[in-house]
């Protein structure tokens, strides 16, 4: 369920904004609350990420989410093997393109 992908964006929406709440979090991801609550449970108990309480603006006490040191050197890790996913997919993205254009240039054309 926290793939490495999930956990990939996690870290950089805390890094980005760490007072971020859990529902703009599920927003951002496109995932339930829930998910988000068992997602970021589950980087505290790895020791990935801290959270602290703090009072806001509008008197509601909301959390504070940050990358711990180890939490740091994950995301650096993740943030690799994500590229180096990102740009396969790329790759494959440009091979298939270039598939479609030469099956094109092949098919007769028809007058409408």
């Amino acid at each position: 369920m926290l793939t490495d992908e999930v956990r990939y964006k996690l870290f950089r929406l805390f890094e980005e904004n760490p007072e971020i709440s859990q529902r703009d979090v599920a927003r951002e991801l496109g995932v339930s609350v829930g998910k988000v609550n068992f997602c970021i449970k589950a980087l505290i108990e790895r020791g990935f990420v801290k959270a602290s309480r703090f009072k806001n603006s509008q008197n509601k006490v909301g959390y504070m989410y940050l990358l711990t040191p180890s939490g740091i050197q994950h995301k650096a890790r993740l943030t690799a093997r994500f590229l180096r996913w990102k740009l396969e997919q790329y790759e494959d993205l440009r091979a298939e393109i270039e598939r479609l254009r030469s099956e094109a240039r092949r098919q007769p054309r028809r007058n409408g």
